[in-house]
């Protein structure tokens, strides 16, 4: 079994620490050997250190010009960084070189979707799926593709194409659960989710299984965001307008009620194992912004039936450090 073959063993495994070995040892006689350079960065990037994978697939390049691998795995990499203008001139250019070859399709798709340009992801991913139909790969990109373009039925109808050639495939079981997610049926979610984690356990780490926590922080963050400040903005003009008064605190009890119906919503069908997972996460981070939004929450319906302004002026002070990086900060 070559290096190669080996880091790309470690790799499946999730064992990116010794595939990341066995790649510097055979380097270390064959310093400009390109297979070796993008595997290398592909390791690096799947373990979440993109500028360091981009600076040996930049290597891979220099070495192997006329490399498609090696300006594909570059796209991917300026991808996960956002520069997504480099990452399509770099998919563009491993397409030139082999053009035959679907997974230069495929690394295309992703850096149009990066760039928003949906229209011709959809190209590059029907273009990489008429090599083969029934490509799994191939199927999930396009999927991906619908799915980021907010198209959940076609996104639906790939991932379970690809889920007929592959009924095990980690990627299209992710994207099932992604897309019940996304129309908050949060209790298939969680089912595919736990049992995608049971099956590949070094593919989902327990921070997934961790977003319902996220989600309802995210929305509240959103809709607090939006609603305290418009409830201060029609309380102010009360001070001109005296029947402004009464409807800012109809919109306060209205903000309200709905932070409060989409957190159930989110978090009673998802149980107890997401909180359990908060401590993959950054939980300090998480706890505080959970308590603010709560807070928040709770002084506007407090400003609803008392019309006071402490409780008003509290619930912005408390929205505005949900705001605050990092909580304003997504955990990934």
């Amino acid at each position: 079994m070559t290096a190669a073959s080996r880091a790309r063993m470690f790799a499946e495994l999730g064992r990116f620490d010794q595939a990341e070995a066995e790649l510097r040892r055979a380097l270390l006689n064959r310093p400009t050997d390109v297979e070796l350079l993008a595997l290398l960065a592909a390791v690096l990037r799947l373990s979440g250190r993109p500028a360091e994978a981009l600076a040996v697939a930049d290597t891979a390049v220099a070495a192997g010009p006329a490399g498609a691998g090696a300006h594909a795995e570059r796209a991917e990499n300026l991808i996960a960084l956002s520069r997504t203008e480099d990452a399509v001139a770099a998919a563009s250019e491993a397409v030139r070189l082999r053009p035959g070859e679907p997974e230069a399709h495929r690394v295309l798709a992703r850096a149009h979707v990066a760039a928003r340009d949906f229209r011709r992801a959809r190209v590059a991913a029907r273009q990489a799926l008429a090599f083969d139909p029934r490509s799994v790969p191939s199927l999930l990109t396009l999927a991906e593709v619908e799915r980021v373009a907010g198209h959940r039925q076609a996104a639906a109808r790939a991932t379970r194409a690809a889920l007929a050639e592959d009924p095990d495939s980690p990627g299209g079981r992710w994207l099932i659960a992604l897309l019940d997610a996304e129309r908050l049926h949060v209790a298939d979610a969680m089912r595919g989710l736990r049992e995608l984690a049971a099956d590949h356990p070094a593919r989902l780490g327990g921070e997934a299984l961790a977003w319902p926590v996220l989600g309802v922080l995210a929305g509240l963050r959103r809709g607090l965001g939006a609603g305290v400040p418009l409830v201060l903005a029609v309380r102010l003009a009360a001070v001109r307008w005296p029947f402004a008064e009464p409807l800012a605190q109809g919109v306060a009890l209205v903000v309200a009620v709905v932070m409060v119906a989409f957190a159930g919503r989110v978090l009673l069908p998802a149980g107890r194992l997401p909180w359990r997972c908060l401590r993959f996460l950054p939980r300090r981070a998480v706890i505080i912004g959970l308590v603010a939004a709560g807070a928040s929450v709770a002084l506007l319906f407090w400003y609803a039936v008392s019309a006071l302004w402490p409780p008003l002026v509290a619930a912005a002070v408390a929205a505005l450090v949900l705001l605050v990086p990092p909580l304003s900060q997504r955990p990934r």
